[in-house]
């Protein structure tokens, strides 16, 4: 898809890697409108792409149904949504341990948002026959986030879901990408927005992962992997689980012998 003068949605768009793929799509021609839950954020990402900001709680159905008819009335149809919000918890003594709370806010912000950002905008994509969904989800929704069970599993349903409206709807017209990323230098992982990330460490900046996001837009793929091994990965697991599972869990041990836990900044800590 040609992003110029296309109308796009960016959730989450006011910081991090939603902040970079709003800067980028603007660099492209598209016309912004930058979600956020922070309205002071998504003001000031909004001037600086030269389009609206709307502040917007993407875990409320309702809210996400105000944004699309807000947009709707200001600019017409709404020719791309990204769905990018997310946070990251991590987990206590086991896998299951968790609050309910963590479970369901994951659940909220990985999953149910793009659940409601479709329900709002397919049914004008259907009737027009044109339209793109583009979902962030990670790849820890195509492998696992060691230590985070809840990010993983609403990270897989994301994925799962993206595959579901690209099979019942790309006869539709309806073109939809979900975007895999591994470490990505923003502040969920303790960065400053813009730092360049540590290429060693395979940290890359929101900036690559928006290049990337572009480019797999333009040419229309499904699954985009900012970081390429992430395919390698999916490889392996897929021609030998029990010996992917195994070398999970050597990784977890080491990971824990190294900084004594799996919490995500200690082992991110290991490579800055």
């Amino acid at each position: 898809m040609d992003l110029k003068n296309k109308v796009v949605v960016v959730t989450g768009g006011g910081s991090g890697i939603g902040k970079a793929i709003a800067e980028r799509f603007s660099k492209a021609g598209a016309k912004l409108i930058v979600a956020d839950v922070s309205e002071e954020n998504s003001t000031s990402v909004a001037e600086t792409v030269g389009g609206m900001g709307i502040q917007c709680d993407v875990t409320s159905e309702a809210q996400i149904q105000r944004l699309v008819a807000e947009v709707e009335k200001t600019f017409g149809q709404i020719d791309v949504f990204c769905s990018n919000a997310g946070v990251a918890f991590g987990e206590g003594a086991h896998a299951a341990s968790a609050s309910n709370e963590v479970w369901q806010t994951c659940w909220d912000l990985h999953v149910m948002s793009h659940v409601y950002a479709a329900r709002a905008v397919l049914p004008g994509m259907i009737e027009r026959g044109e339209g793109y969904l583009l979902n962030m989800a990670s790849a820890a929704g195509l492998l696992s986030q060691i230590g985070d069970a809840a990010y993983s599993a609403s990270k897989h349903a994301a994925v799962a879901f993206s595959e579901s409206l690209s099979i019942t709807h790309a006869d539709d017209g309806v073109k939809v990408s979900v975007i895999c990323p591994q470490y990505v230098a923003t502040p969920l992982l303790g960065y400053e927005d813009g730092e360049a990330g540590n290429a060693a460490s395979g940290t890359i900046s929101a900036a690559d992962v928006a290049e990337t996001v572009y480019q797999g837009v333009l040419e229309e793929r499904f699954l985009i992997l900012p970081h390429p091994e992430v395919h390698t990965y999916m490889q392996h697991k897929a021609a030998d689980t029990e010996r992917w599972l195994a070398g999970m869990r050597r990784l977890r041990n080491d990971i824990i012998e190294k900084v004594g836990g799996t919490d995500l900044h200690a082992m991110h800590r290991l490579f800055r």
